[in-house]
């Protein structure tokens, strides 16, 4: 027996080994790749391939970084964040909230999904000058923008996470008796953790993208309003390092969701 745990853990020691030299040579290569791509990006424009006006190049793009980061960076960051994850987490609430009514209500469900199908099909970012006429032409008119991208999203995702619960658990809990509120909460709900931080995880980007699309149109302050600036005096070093900072943004904000979604995920494991 002893010689069979020893064996066993020796197996999985040998998994684990492979696992973590797999995961350091994937680390490695996207390192490789993306440093080729800025070598080859900064080699090109030296040598004239490439327009450096149209395309900027690497060694501009880190002094037009620098000279935002001793001026007013901070406060666009900040800006574009505030925004984002406002909208995010407004989307995030109110849209579980609506798919748990849905899930609720068999009626109401029926009645609202050829809206809310067609909602979703609905082009959100053209209705932005329509949006700031309702709401005013200002920071709540960015938020509704990110609100109205993630919400829907948000709804259906859940609600069809809701819908696809093991039949078999709810019908067992009916069976002992179990009221509607408790078979969400104890059945439906934790059983759709991992639908929900799915549905966090693309929701970020999709109100990082309404956002940007509002401050394309109203703002003045933020990423968004930085590349449109740009855009308008040709600076394109400035549009380039805008993009940039935009997508270290992206990257960092879903892997926040992606390490909220291990800590939840170990602290049930702990409480199970």
């Amino acid at each position: 027996m002893s010689m069979s745990n020893a064996t066993l853990s020796k197996e999985r020691r040998e998994y684990l080994k492979k696992k973590k030299i797999r995961k350091t040579s994937v680390l490695f290569t996207q390192i490789f790749i993306l440093a080729a791509l800025i070598a080859s990006w900064e080699i090109l424009a030296n040598l004239g391939v490439i327009d450096s006006f149209l395309m900027s190049q690497p060694s501009r793009i880190v002094k037009t970084f620098l000279n935002l980061s001793a001026n007013d960076l901070p406060l666009h960051l900040w800006v574009t964040c505030y925004e984002t994850l406002t909208g995010f987490l407004l989307g995030a609430c109110g849209g579980t909230l609506l798919a748990v009514a849905l899930w609720w209500s068999d009626f109401l469900s029926q009645v609202m999904e050829p809206y809310l199908v067609v909602l979703n099909s609905l082009p959100k970012i053209a209705l932005g000058p329509v949006i700031i006429i309702w709401v005013g032409a200002g920071t709540q008119a960015i938020i509704v923008m990110a609100l109205a991208i993630s919400l829907i999203v948000t709804v259906l995702e859940m609600l069809n996470g809701f819908l696809a619960t093991d039949p078999e658990k709810i019908k067992m809990a009916r069976t002992f008796g179990a009221s509607r509120m408790q078979i969400l909460q104890k059945i439906v709900f934790p059983s759709n953790l991992t639908t929900l931080f799915n549905s966090l995880k693309i929701n970020i980007g999709l109100s990082l993208v309404g956002v940007i699309a509002g401050e394309f149109l109203v703002s003045k302050a933020g990423l968004g309003y930085l590349i449109v600036y740009g855009g308008q005096v040709f600076k394109l070093d400035l549009v380039m390092t805008s993009v940039i900072i935009l997508a270290v943004m992206a990257a960092v904000l879903y892997q926040a969701v992606v390490i909220l979604e291990k800590y939840v995920s170990k602290r049930i494991s702990h409480l199970g």
